[in-house]
């Protein structure tokens, strides 16, 4: 429900603008059977590999090689302890289990965030001293953006969603006669991704919920119950916890985040700069003729130009 009212961003935004497919392996023999009519697995691995996503999965794989190459080469070392504090960070940004939720949409596992993770860190090696940002563009940021830097109202609050308004008004008459909002969202909510968090939606500003929800939450105070709110979902009742009041943007306070945002748009030139060359430097043989156009020889390098004294002889002398 959370993820249908709530504007969330992807893993792969939040990591990487990499991801990754893992296969399991199996022997041979049927995949399935329908009806006593076999599905082997070298049809089913025929098709895999005609599809758009096995060059995707094999660009994929050949990157993986080449920074891990790249890695060894250059005696990068990331530790286990940098790792786990990138994924700290993310899981961070999200209401807690919905890291989760979207890591098992993607088909991702921990060990492949964990891979993604520390191939981020190598690159992240290599770009950095390619990175400058000044107190210039800083300032220059904060003037164009100033507007986009004011942090709006904010609201935490919980919510039990159900079907019916009857249902609802049975559960606002419960919590007002001091049933706990937590076990009863528990029992009744629909919202799979919050029910068993006890409802709760962590902070939102405006624009983050559907019209009706919002403004059901902005105008209670903090400890308030609603009455059953109608959305394009169902009935909600609300509880507010907390309310952020709006802050007014300056540069000091701005600093940190611009310096984020900067530091990450020039990381995102250079990547696939590095990525590049990479792969211009490395012996790349491809087997199989459907996958040939992914990795074309480099092209060789031209020889450099004569200078004008060296084409044309001097003229003789008279």
């Amino acid at each position: 429900m959370s993820k249908l009212i709530r504007t969330a961003a992807t893993v792969a935004t939040a990591i990487v603008g990499v991801t990754f497919a893992g296969c399991s392996g199996s022997g041979g023999g049927d995949i399935a059977t329908v009806n006593d009519q076999h599905i082997t697995k070298a049809t089913f691995d025929q098709r895999l590999e005609s599809s758009p996503t096995a060059k995707q999965v094999l660009t994929q794989l050949v990157q993986q090689a080449l920074i891990d190459q790249y890695a060894k080469d250059q005696n990068v070392v990331i530790a286990q302890g940098d790792i786990d504090k990138k994924e700290a960070e993310i899981k961070s940004r999200y209401p807690p289990g919905q890291f989760n939720q979207i890591l098992q949409q993607q088909g991702l596992t921990e060990a492949d965030v964990q891979i993604i993770l520390r191939q981020q860190l190598i690159i992240e090696k290599f770009v950095a001293p390619q990175v400058h940002v000044s107190d210039k563009d800083i300032k220059a940021y904060f003037d164009k953006n100033h507007a986009t830097l004011d942090k709006p109202e904010q609201v935490r609050a919980r919510h039990i969603l159900v079907a019916d308004e009857k249902t609802a008004d049975m559960i606002e008459a419960k919590l007002k006669a001091g049933g706990n909002f937590a076990a009863l969202a528990k029992q009744y909510s629909t919202d799979p991704s919050t029910k068993v968090k006890g409802g709760e939606l962590g902070f939102f500003g405006p624009g983050q919920m559907v019209a009706p929800f919002q403004a059901a939450a902005f105008a209670l105070p903090v400890g308030g119950i609603s009455a059953p709110v109608k959305s394009p979902f169902g009935w909600h009742v609300i509880n507010v916890e907390e309310k952020k009041p709006a802050v007014k943007a300056t540069l000091a306070s701005s600093r940190a985040s611009i310096l984020q945002t900067l530091t990450q748009q020039q990381e995102q030139q250079q990547i696939p700069i590095f990525l590049s060359n990479l792969r211009n430097k490395a012996n790349i043989q491809v087997n199989d003729v459907r996958f040939k156009e992914l990795f074309p020889p480099p092209l060789p390098t031209p020889p450099p130009a004569a200078s004008p004294a060296a084409a044309s002889p001097a003229p003789a002398k008279s």
